[in-house]
């Protein structure tokens, strides 16, 4: 199996971590998407987002951009300068189905997500559900989403659902993952089970946990964009270059 499948339906994830402006302040210029939901968790930093609904928002430390790219959405990200610019971008497959809905765009300010105290840490719910509490929604996959924090030493079990495909990722600090040292910026997919353990080593650990629905259904990927058939994704690049792409759009 490739990345794709293992992971489905997580298409990417891509963390950034720098505490050198130069290195990521030219940002995100204007681009597309179309077929997937982008999810930014900002750990620290800032990110200004701009796109073709309209939509102008700025998020900081501890915030969410949550985009549902749809039938098509053209973006840009700017990244002032900070201290350290520390966060996870996710892309989330959307269901064929679903491939062509209208784009939406959602933040998800620090006070929407519950930080629910762990023994030894905490647990910051970014979306779907943990336990009884509730935390942001999207429409399309489901996407139960933590970031959960560790101090040095400290152990917790995390309740896993068989059905789904779950991923973990090391943001900060390695960490013991099911009884496997795990280096941080580096993810893993978990195999079937009820629970996955984890356990800080000498340092804090920051791990996102990331939790959906199996697709299982053909990728065509190019670039920004992510259908099921290379015809979909040729007419979404003719659409680009002719004009047509954009099925909503504010006039900006």
């Amino acid at each position: 199996k490739n990345t794709v499948e293992v992971f489905d339906p997580i298409l990417l994830l891509d963390s950034f971590d720098s505490e050198n402006p130069e290195e990521y302040t030219a940002g995100f210029p204007l681009h597309p998407h179309r077929g997937i939901e982008t999810i930014s968790w900002i750990v620290k930093g800032n990110m200004v987002h701009r796109d073709s609904l309209g939509n102008e928002d700025g998020i900081s430390d501890g915030e969410v951009q949550w985009m549902t790219a749809g039938s098509g959405i053209m973006h840009e990200e700017k990244l002032p300068a900070s201290e350290r610019m520390l966060g996870v971008q996710l892309w989330l497959n959307m269901p064929g189905k679903d491939k062509m809905s209208s784009p939406e765009y959602h933040s998800i300010k620090k006070d929407e997500i519950k930080a629910i105290p762990l023994e030894g840490g905490v647990l910051r719910l970014i979306s779907g559900a943990y336990k009884e509490h509730k935390g942001f929604r999207g429409k399309y996959l489901p996407l139960d989403y933590y970031d959960i924090s560790l101090q040095p030493g400290a152990k917790c079990a995390i309740e896993m659902d068989r059905n789904k495909s779950v991923m973990v990722f090391l943001l900060l600090g390695a960490a013991k993952i099911a009884g496997e040292i795990v280096a941080e910026k580096t993810a893993v997919k978990l195999s079937d089970g009820d629970s996955v353990d984890l356990e800080a080593l000498d340092e804090r650990a920051e791990i996102l946990f990331v939790s959906s629905d199996k697709l299982e259904e053909p990728v065509s990927w190019g670039g920004p964009i992510v259908m099921n058939t290379r015809e979909e994704l040729q007419q979404a690049f003719d659409e680009l270059n002719d004009g047509t792409f954009l099925k909503e759009q504010v006039d900006y």
